[in-house]
């Protein structure tokens, strides 16, 4: 990477986790709420 500073990397790697991370999350949080159903 030529020209590029380390704020804008980390501000880039940050909004990529935040990409796959929330809707995985949202994913965990459904997936766990409907296993307690099969089980109440």
């Amino acid at each position: 990477m030529s020209g590029g500073s380390a704020g804008n990397y980390t501000g880039r790697l940050v909004v990529a986790w935040l990409f796959v991370g929330i809707p995985l999350l949202w994913g965990v949080i459904e997936t766990g709420a409907n296993a307690l159903k099969l089980f109440h």
